[in-house]
């Protein structure tokens, strides 16, 4: 007999055994997968932890009358030890020709060091309250398939910045701190009230039908002034497993700032993996969604590609 005969009428038997490759139409479906749904969602889960327990930290004082921290994200007490001050506030403070107490210095220092150390944007993905209304944007966006709207310029986020600092210094009023959404959202949940929940929402509603990741990656000053401090960081994100790669784009499909993926994870003209562009927040989201695990968190001395 023919063994090329019998070999397609092997492949013709009703009942030989296929395999269908699964369909996976979600980004994180595929990580979820091929490791499970914990080291799939790992660094979301703890950056949800996260703020939600400093956000909880605030509101037990006005709340439960437990007054662990005092303030707000902008100037707080800890255990009527530790100050802590958003160097942004304390900059428009400074320019209403005010001079701030010795604590708000201080609190100010401490902040500039560890942003320095871990990254500027970590504000922004690990303590902003906002992020997580963003996100929720983002994700039902996805889930909508929306896809119009147009993100303005990146550096528009800079200028509103600048822009900031003069009217502080014209006005004599820390003008941020009448609009700044951040606080917005801790006095609608304290207080309510009609103004301060329409800002969030705003917020919100920008970011789902008007510009996709507008708000924290091309409008919010203090995104823009968390970057600046944390340029030169040591803790970093890279694509150091880069050959494991297969091209499914979940990384891109989530990153808020996906710009910054393609070369470190290309590598192109022998592009470090590290990714060294301030515009990383840290999240973690592109270490989750990779079923292949080809990001981790290391320093940005580590230059190893596999």
């Amino acid at each position: 007999m023919n063994v090329s005969t019998t070999v397609s009428n092997v492949a013709r038997t009703p009942n030989a055994p296929t395999t269908a490759a699964p369909v996976f139409l979600w980004p994180g479906d595929e990580a979820v997968h091929d490791k499970g749904w914990w080291k799939a969602h790992q660094w979301l889960v703890l950056r949800r932890m996260s703020q939600l327990a400093i956000l909880g930290l605030f509101l037990l004082g006005p709340l439960a009358g437990v007054w662990i921290v005092k303030g707000n994200l902008s100037s707080s007490l800890t255990l009527d030890v530790l100050p802590l001050t958003d160097p942004f506030a304390l900059a428009q403070v400074l320019l209403t020709r005010h001079w701030p107490e010795t604590a708000a210095l201080v609190g100010a220092a401490i902040v500039i060091a560890f942003y320095a150390l871990v990254g500027g944007r970590v504000f922004c993905a690990w303590v902003c309250p906002v992020n997580m209304v963003t996100d929720g944007a983002s994700w039902l966006r996805r889930r909508l398939r929306i896809t119009s709207g147009r993100a303005p310029r990146r550096d528009l986020r800079r200028w509103v910045l600048a822009a900031v600092l003069v009217a502080s210094a014209v006005t004599g009023v820390t003008v941020w701190e009448w609009v700044n959404p951040v606080s917005l959202m801790h006095r609608a949940i304290i207080f309510g009230g009609i103004t301060a929940w329409g800002g969030v929402l705003a917020v919100f509603l920008f970011d789902l039908l008007v510009a996709p990741r507008g708000w924290c990656g091309h409008v919010c000053p203090m995104g823009a002034a968390y970057q600046l401090l944390g340029h030169q960081s040591l803790l970093r994100v890279s694509a150091q497993h880069s050959s494991a790669c297969n091209d499914c784009a979940d990384c891109y499909a989530v990153c808020p700032e996906s710009h910054i993926i393609p070369a470190p994870l290309k590598g192109k003209g022998g592009v470090t993996p590290l990714i060294l562009s301030a515009d990383c927040t840290n999240c973690g989201r592109c270490l989750d969604v990779c079923g292949k695990n080809v990001f981790v968190f290391t320093h940005r001395f580590d230059h190893r590609r596999d």
